[in-house]
């Protein structure tokens, strides 16, 4: 039995926007960083994914499965239910996203100020709102 996914892993304000290089798209890894602890239902990972719509999860995970990443089982008994589950290839990445989010923390503030610097306060309110984290404690 897997541990139950925390509602607050992944912050809403969470600059991933800011990080130069991706896996697929901009919910992929965050996907694959849910399977670390084994399979889950869609319905598990939209837990954490909060801001992710039904239809956004569904393409990313097809993207996933298609490029080898994760499997997808359906099971019929005791109740129809589809798991998502990572691939031994899908599990080689864990380290690089670790590293990648490692990095992106250690440059945090860089990454702020760069896309500041070509996102004025001026332009549109669809540019995500960044903060950067409270570091006075």
């Amino acid at each position: 039995m897997t541990k139950p996914l925390d509602p607050e892993m992944f912050d809403p304000l969470c600059p991933s926007d800011l990080v130069p290089f991706r896996v697929g798209d901009k919910w992929a890894g965050m996907i694959i960083q849910c399977l670390e602890d084994g399979p889950r239902r869609f319905s598990e990972l939209r837990v954490p994914l909060r801001n992710i719509t039904s239809k956004v999860l569904t393409q990313s995970l097809r993207a996933l499965e298609r490029d080898g990443f994760i499997v997808r089982t359906v099971h019929a008994r005791p109740a129809r239910h589809v798991e998502y589950e990572l691939t031994s290839l899908g599990r080689s990445l864990l380290d690089l996203l670790d590293a990648a989010r490692t990095w992106a923390e250690a440059h945090l503030d860089e990454l702020i100020d760069a896309h500041e610097a070509h996102h004025p306060p001026t332009e549109p309110a669809n540019t995500p709102p960044y903060s950067r984290p409270d570091t006075s404690s």
